[in-house]
């Protein structure tokens, strides 16, 4: 199905069985005319999608995935190129594994308390929920730390360690704001 982002410019003839795939739910519904029955008027091809999806190649980057809503959320790593489903997000960029620590320690779930949230009261988190975080960027020195308790954490997927490394990885994050035991201890109470 990829063969229908607009963004790669792809001649459905050479791939038949994508098209007969496509033609079997009706032309008339798949042409992107804005007509009644028909999909959002675009000047996108019959069996494109109707946004160009310009930013397709990010899914095969290393990347942090996220569900949009829920009472609890959890900040993951994937360098797979899975692509994720609509009710998620994502996000590539640099100092990937320091910001999944963040966001998934003390300090991200206090600064994402007052995200929006549902009328059941589950947060919203969208990428505009995360973008005006005031996250700073750790010094090289604690880059190297913070990668290092990522991968005996996360990449050797032991959930023992999880909680064994908690205490560290917070401390690291509270050092970056030179909180004083005060301040680390209201967060760490949230």
């Amino acid at each position: 199905m990829i063969t229908t982002f607009p963004s790669l410019k792809i001649d459905i003839e050479q791939y038949p069985a994508v098209k007969q795939h496509l033609l079997s739910f009706g032309y008339d519904r798949l042409k992107q005319t804005g007509d009644k029955g028909s999909r959002k008027k675009t000047n996108n091809k019959w069996f494109e999608t109707q946004d160009s999806i310009s930013y397709w190649e990010d899914f095969s980057k290393q990347k942090i995935v996220w569900k949009r809503v829920g009472s609890i959320l959890r900040f993951c790593y994937d360098d797979s190129g899975c692509y994720a489903l609509d009710s998620t997000c994502f996000a590539t960029g640099s100092f990937i594994k320091f910001l999944i620590l963040f966001l998934n320690s003390k300090m991200g779930n206090y600064m994402l308390q007052d995200s929006p949230k549902t009328g059941t009261g589950d947060l919203l988190i969208s990428v505009q929920a995360i973008e005006p975080l005031k996250i700073p960027i750790p010094p090289k020195e604690d880059e190297e730390n913070f990668n290092l308790l990522f991968d005996k954490v996360f990449i050797e997927n032991d959930l023992d360690k999880i909680t064994k490394f908690e205490n560290e990885i917070n401390n690291l994050i509270f050092n970056l704001y030179n909180f004083s035991e005060n301040e680390k201890d209201v967060i760490t109470k949230f």
